[in-house]
């Protein structure tokens, strides 16, 4: 008679890219949010359009609602949080959603639109903003359909875009450095559309890079990307996804 042993709980450190992602996650709210919590406009990081009275307060909720998804997005994307706090992970999950994702995606159109660093910032965007409020609420509702498969799919894809923004001030510190010596050639001496380019490159490419990472991670969790189990196996053996 064979004994089954009991399923491997996998501790955190199993999931070395928790600890990092939480501790890149804080760095970046504590750089980035405290200038907002002054609700003075002459610190914010972003210059308000003149005569645009509702753009600050707006941005503000927009940072507000932003620092809500991505603290909260690092629990739902930890495997043992999630496999161990069903309870927790429920409540963080709405709290992504309905005071975090949504919020803040749809405040980001807004914000976005208005926004003062050019046409190619404005559409990448409105193009985030969208596609975030789109992947957060294609997940919501795969979760409320119980199709919890394509629901953690989307979510990642929601996580994903979350993230983007602190990706974005990464990749600006190259692209301002590559551009700054063409200044007085690509860019006719003009330093504020160098800036403004640099920042395009940030917000277009960083969303990109973490969907397409997404999409790929997903791809090689699925079962039939996995090697086929070997004949004369157990039937009935499921291969996990993660």
């Amino acid at each position: 008679m064979t004994s089954t042993a009991p399923p491997r709980r996998k501790t955190w450190w199993r999931r070395p890219w928790i600890a990092p992602l939480m501790m890149v996650v804080a760095a970046f709210l504590a750089f980035s949010v405290p200038p907002y919590l002054t609700f003075d406009p002459a610190h914010s990081r972003l210059e308000p359009p003149p005569g645009n009275d509702l753009y600050y307060p707006l941005l503000v909720a927009h940072v507000l609602c932003g620092t809500v998804a991505m603290a909260t997005a690092c629990f739902q994307v930890w495997p043992a949080f999630r496999a161990r706090h069903r309870t927790g992970h429920r409540i963080t999950g709405r709290v992504y959603v309905y005071a975090g994702a949504l919020p803040a995606g749809v405040l980001g159109l807004y914000v976005g639109w208005h926004t003062t660093a050019g046409p190619s910032v404005l559409v990448a965007n409105l193009v985030g903003s969208a596609l975030w409020v789109v992947t957060t609420a294609t997940g919501l509702w795969m979760a409320r359909r119980r199709r919890y498969d394509e629901h953690r799919r989307w979510m990642s894809r929601s996580f994903a875009l979350a993230m983007s923004i602190a990706l974005s001030r990464v990749i600006n510190v190259p692209a301002m450095i590559v551009l700054t010596p063409q200044v007085d050639t690509a860019f006719g001496g003009n330093e504020v559309l160098m800036r403004n380019t640099a920042t395009s490159i940030g917000v277009w490419l960083s969303p990109l890079l973490l969907l397409l990472l997404t999409d790929w991670v997903l791809e090689r969790r699925k079962p039939g990307a996995r090697r086929a189990a070997p004949r004369g196996a157990a039937a009935g053996v499921r291969l996990a996804t993660g």
